[in-house]
């Protein structure tokens, strides 16, 4: 009788760990394509806020001249 019930045991281990196995990489799967996402989405962030920097410190600096040449006393 023992030995009738032991592959019956043995299989549905086998099948549980072969389930668990499937369900972690599928989690790291889904980790894997997250960071990759994440990754591509944060290069043109970074560069449309150095664009953007470098637009507002050319802004100021033009309103800066105008200011000066406008209080400069003209010769």
């Amino acid at each position: 009788m023992a030995n009738g019930t032991t592959p019956d045991i043995s299989g549905a281990i086998n099948t549980l760990v072969e389930t668990a196995g499937k369900l972690i990489q599928l989690q790291l799967d889904c980790m894997k394509n997250s960071l990759n996402l994440i990754t591509g989405a944060a290069e043109p962030l970074g560069k449309a806020v150095t664009d953007l920097t470098s637009s507002i410190a050319d802004t100021a600096s033009q309103a800066i001249q105008s200011v000066s040449a406008s209080i400069a006393p003209k010769k």
